[in-house]
């Protein structure tokens, strides 16, 4: 087979490769744009007393909501389940069917649903037929996932920027920079590791799919959460990644070999154009108020990353070594402009996306989302100003002449940059602060969670609004190893000492053997202290106490 036939070869498997993708978007699973779906009402009325057993149990979400199978749940007064057969789905609205002839006494009613972010929601409420009782334990299945999944999930998600912009770098600078004396041989490698570590991402981000949102440790992916995953738009976002992926592989092959055609070059930017879309597809711009704006932002934004820092690498690892004097010319000063875009349209961008994400200045520095943004800000300016010094040189003509300046200029960048990944990649595992900002009503919220640990359990405490009036605590047992920890009695109070406030007591709800949740109503603004005693067996218990920041 001749040169020709098989550069025609590969540009038909890669325009297969993206026919085959646009058919998997259009079939896509669609949907009303939504993020972290709230529990707005419900039927019968949480905490309400009815006079017989309802036929349903009827939730009603701010947003559309997905299935996650076997995670709704209606426990009767004797600990039985109460609900018959599987629940609908039906935009906002979940309907649970019950038992018509269910006994008197308190039901408990838990729940864990999917928003459109891919983020999952879950709750628990009471209602009683006749008169209350003492109220029901959900014995099943721990509704929370593993806390080493949700850091699997961000490390996976590291692993697929880091190897975006090993992968663009070297087809990009080979393109239009490489010098033709010099050997393609290590640049080729890199960018076959960076197509490696975005494919494994993409595999590793989907299997943690599972258990990120059904609950359950690391290991525990199952046929039918796969599948349920594999149907959802995150699910086909990931699959038409992996399409275009295998297409563009058959286009960098000889791209990396030697200089190829204007065509070939044309249809792998399509491809990578379309690829880079499927991030924000899967994340939290598809469900912003302005869903195609985030969409599109985001992209460039993670395209100018991909450009600007893979082109670094490329300059401190290949380029700067290797290239003489003559050749330095010639490429420094292109990749400085370059650079300045690449740098200008990530800036235009971040700060659209950040306007959109964080809503309101307050949100900045009141949600861990606008905290984290305040970070990256303050990572990307000290990387501007290094970029700054490197132009400067580039201008001078010093990088040519002193190319060693240079490169540890872009070295230093590169290292902040890694952090600032890091940051990116926890940003997008975080609520974001238009919603963590506000509740359901659009009444500004604060938020409060910490983790105390005693020598028997760990425990994670959770407050929402943490805020003067009513708020509603959630605690988590789990071992040392990070396993839940069954606990046999709860037992909590909240003082406020600096105003005289003696110790309330917090009537709680054990919603699962290691989850227990309340409510409270605190007075006055201050530190308050919140004791938790949790019996873990006849004889064994320990009490934990966290300072808690009320406004």
């Amino acid at each position: 087979m001749t040169a020709a036939i098989r550069r025609w070869s590969a540009r038909l498997t890669a325009t297969a490769g993206l026919l085959v993708t646009v058919v998997a978007l259009l079939i896509a699973p669609a949907g009303p744009a939504s993020a972290h779906a709230v529990l707005v009402s419900s039927s019968p009325v949480s905490s309400s007393v009815v006079p017989s057993a309802p036929a349903e149990v009827v939730l009603t979400f701010s947003e559309s909501v997905r299935k996650v199978p076997g995670k709704i749940r209606v426990i009767a007064p004797d600990g039985d389940r109460a609900d018959r057969g599987e629940p609908t789905f039906e935009g906002s609205v979940v309907t649970i069917p019950v038992d018509p002839a269910g006994g008197r006494g308190t039901y408990l009613v838990s729940f864990r649903v999917i928003s459109a972010d891919s983020h999952p929601v879950s709750g628990a409420f009471t209602y009683s037929v006749g008169a209350p009782s003492a109220p029901p334990v959900d014995t099943g299945d721990d509704s929370r996932a593993d806390p080493v999944v949700g850091v699997a999930v961000k490390v996976a998600k590291y692993v697929g920027y880091v190897g975006l912009l090993l992968l663009v770098g070297p087809a990009l600078v080979l393109a239009a920079l490489w010098p033709r004396r010099l050997p393609r041989r290590g640049p080729a490698r890199l960018a076959w590791v960076g197509l490696g570590l975005v494919t494994l991402s993409t595999v590793a981000t989907l299997l943690l799919q599972v258990p990120y949102t059904a609950g359950g440790g690391l290991f525990e992916v199952t046929g039918e959460g796969l599948s349920v995953v594999l149907g959802s738009a995150f699910g086909a976002a990931h699959l038409v990644r992996l399409g275009l992926l295998a297409a563009a592989a058959f286009l960098l092959r000889p791209l990396l070999a030697g200089p190829v055609g204007r065509a070939d070059l044309v249809i792998l930017g399509v491809l990578g154009g379309a690829a880079l879309l499927t991030w924000p597809v899967a994340g939290h711009p598809a469900a912003s108020p302005a869903p195609a704006v985030s969409v599109v932002v985001d992209a460039v934004h993670l395209g100018s990353m991909a450009v600007w820092l893979g082109g670094l690498v490329m300059l401190a690892g290949f380029l700067l070594p290797r290239a003489d004097e003559r050749e330095l010319g010639a490429i420094l000063p292109i990749w400085s402009r370059w650079a300045a875009l690449a740098v200008s349209a990530l800036l235009l961008a971040g700060t659209v996306q950040a306007l959109i994400e964080v809503a309101t200045p307050s949100a900045l520095v009141d949600t861990t989302y606008g905290r984290l943004v305040l970070a990256k800000i303050a990572l990307f300016a000290l990387v501007i100003g290094v970029a700054a010094y490197s132009r400067q040189l580039v201008r001078r003509r010093t990088g040519v002449e002193r190319p060693g300046q240079v490169r540890r200029a872009v070295w230093v960048e590169l290292a902040v940059s890694a952090v600032v990944l890091g940051a990116t990649a926890t940003l997008v595992q975080t609520t974001p602060a238009r919603t963590a900002a506000t509740d359901v009503a659009g009444s500004e919220a604060g938020y409060f969670s910490t983790t105390v640990s005693s020598s028997l359990y760990s425990l994670q405490i959770e407050i929402d609004p943490a805020e003067r009036g009513n708020n509603t605590v959630h605690f988590y047992a789990y071992t040392p190893d990070n396993r839940p920890q069954p606990v046999v009695e709860w037992k909590a109070t909240a003082a406020l000492p600096s105003a005289g406030i003696e110790p309330i007591e917090v009537p709680l709800l054990p919603l699962t053997d290691n989850h227990a949740t309340g409510e409270m109503n605190l007075p006055a603004a201050g530190e308050w202290q919140l004791r938790v005693t949790a019996r873990t067996s006849d004889i064994d218990q320990a009490t934990v106490t966290a300072t808690v920041p009320i406004r």
